[in-house]
């Protein structure tokens, strides 16, 4: 059995997304066995994390600075803008060098079960900067759940008081993807959204 302090690391470690109890006791050993260079680096990380992390007032990116790094970069192209539900999607997303344009994060999704209303969600303050003008387009980035097409639906609704072009990503089959293992939905979004064969 490993002393209590340890035990509470390895659960505090486990409680993170992705790990689990046995990925966090590795972890634990392996900053243990590193304890010298590994610990220091890690604490003075989550100190300087603590002390210094804010919510973009623009989007609601979390970032070290305010207005964040992407809000505040000029190379951006103020024009359009693509809505997540989380900071999680903006990362993902902006990983992959493809929109540069901004972002604004809802902090969620709309869902009747869980209690989740328009008014929990950052979509005022969306509305806000698209009112303000010099946005010609809203690129809806939701999830493909049920719920995340039902905040689409309801924000394109919104929006269609405004002069802005509102599209959505693209769903259906991915890049090396086989249909014989793709769910209906994956199959059925697929067919719906099929289109010409340039040639």
């Amino acid at each position: 059995m490993a002393s209590q302090e340890i035990e509470t690391l390895s659960a505090a470690l486990a409680r993170l997304p992705g790990l689990g109890p046995r990925s966090a006791r590795r972890a634990v050993l392996w900053l243990v066995k590193r304890r010298d260079k590994a610990l220091p680096e890690l604490l003075t990380a989550l100190e300087a994390v603590r002390d210094t992390l804010v919510e973009c007032d623009v989007c609601g990116n979390i970032d070290t600075r305010n207005p964040c790094g992407i809000c505040a970069d000029p190379r951006r192209e103020g024009k359009a803008i693509c809505v997540v539900e989380d900071v999680s999607d903006l990362w993902a997303l902006d990983r992959a060098k493809l929109f540069n344009g901004t972002y604004h994060v809802l902090g969620g999704r709309l869902s009747a079960l869980d209690g989740v209303r328009p008014e929990d969600l950052a979509i005022a303050s969306l509305l806000d900067r698209v009112e303000r003008g010099g946005v010609d387009e809203v690129v809806l980035a939701m999830n493909a759940t049920l719920e995340g097409q039902t905040t689409a639906h309801y924000l394109a609704e919104r929006l269609e008081d405004f002069p802005v072009r509102v599209t959505q990503l693209a769903h259906g089959l991915p890049v090396g993807g086989e249909l014989d293992y793709l769910d209906e939905g994956t199959l059925a979004q697929a067919l719906r959204a099929r289109r010409p064969l340039a040639g």
